[in-house]
Formats: structure tokens, sequence, C-alpha cells
């Protein structure tokens, strides 16, 4: 019989290691049941500065499929359309998810608007003043026949605006580290319009409106903390 040599040994004792280590380290702690329970229905006003709910506008219907797979990621969801005095239409949509691990990462409108039978014709990344601070966001152009859809989004992991890939990866491993389980949040809004620009220059007029309206906390919770302590 021959026996395991010192070499192999050792590197199968830090394997081992390093299993029980990840294991250990494995969050379990979810951010969303220690702090104040999220109300989207509560937290977004139906009337802010300019704006109101049109409620002449039937939301778009998601297929069986990928309303499935909404319920599965997130807790709650918030869907509306809003109007103004120049009968300018912004179409709102928020999810809200308290776990966001890896299964259960935000589901973003590059997938699901092709899943809706659209097409993206572009995507790239802006930024969003705030009036307190600028964030980082995605613009797209989301076409289905006729009808040109301009969209800005963004996403939130914890307490932080996170779009990439990378940057999201890195607050979820932060809040790991911890053994904390972040939630997470998904803003999207869009408008009917061939004119992208002057689209976007009206959903960031909405969006500004819309946290002005909001308490400091209900603001946090949109579009996580712009100060974090250092």
């Amino acid at each position: 019989m021959k026996l395991i040599s010192f070499k192999h040994l050792v590197i199968g004792v830090c394997m081992f290691a390093a299993a029980g280590m990840a294991l250990a380290l494995k969050p379990t702690t979810k951010i969303a049941d220690a702090g104040p329970q999220i109300d989207l229905e509560v937290l977004i006003p139906e009337k802010f500065g300019d704006w109101t709910i049109d409620t002449t506008i039937t939301p778009l219907i998601a297929n069986p499929e990928q309303e499935a797979l909404i319920n599965k990621i997130y807790n709650q969801t918030l869907t509306r359309t809003y109007i103004n005095s120049r009968n300018e239409r912004i179409m709102l949509s928020i999810a809200y998810g308290g776990d966001q691990s890896d299964s259960m990462a935000v589901h973003k409108p590059e997938v699901c608007y092709p899943a809706q039978g659209f097409q993206i014709l572009k995507n790239k990344a802006g930024t969003f003043s705030t009036g307190e601070g600028d964030i980082p966001v995605k613009r797209l152009v989301a076409t289905q026949g006729q009808r040109i859809e301009p969209i800005t989004y963004w996403t939130t992991i914890g307490d932080a605006v996170a779009v990439s890939g990378i940057k999201w990866k890195l607050q979820q491993m932060k809040y790991g580290l911890t053994g904390s389980i972040p939630d997470g949040l998904l803003f999207r809004i869009s408008s009917i319009q061939a004119d992208e620009n002057a689209a976007y220059r009206a959903q960031d007029d909405f969006s500004r409106a819309l946290l002005g309206a909001l308490t400091p906390e209900g603001k946090e919770r949109i579009i996580g903390n712009l100060n974090p302590a250092t």
C-alpha cells in the first residue's frame, strides 16, 4: 500500500481548512430582517411636484414564465405610469428583494425586455445627478415594432448603488465578510419617445422630483447612502 506523501497531506489539510472557512463565512443574516420593513406602495407617493398617476394606462403584463421569475427574485414590485401638465408620461417600475445572494440577483432590463419581445438597440453607462450627488445608471433604448422606449435604471445592493457586475459583486462580498446577506432594489423608468435625449432629461427631472418628495430614509432606500462613512 502506497503511503500518502507529506506534501499531499499538507495540501489535503489546507483544502479541508479552506472549505471549513468558506462554510463558516457563509452569510446567514439578512439585512432586510434587521431594519424597518419597506412598503413600496407607501414609500412612493401617488402625486409629487407636477406628476400624478395616469389611471388611463394599463401596465405591461409579463408572460407567465417572466412573472414566476420576478416573484421568485423579488419580495415586492411596484409599477405605475405618471403624467405631468405637459402630457409627458413616465413609466416607473421598482422591485425590491430582501435577499441579494447569487441565486437571487436583481433581474435587469437587458434580460426582461427581450423576454417580452423587445430589442435592445442601445445600452450604455450614464450618470444621474440626484441634486445631492451623482449615481451611476444604465441608459437603454428598447424597440418593439414602431414603439421606441428609452430606459434609465439603476440597482442598489445594501446601502450603495451598483450598476456594474463588478461593483455589485464587491458589495455582495463586503456584506458577506460580516456574515450578512444584503437586500437590493431595482429602479427603472422609461417613456415612449423617439428622441432619447429628451426622454432622458424628462426621466431625470421626474426622478429628482420623486426623490425630493421622499423622507431622508426613503431617499436612501432608493439611491443608497451617498455619503458612506469612511
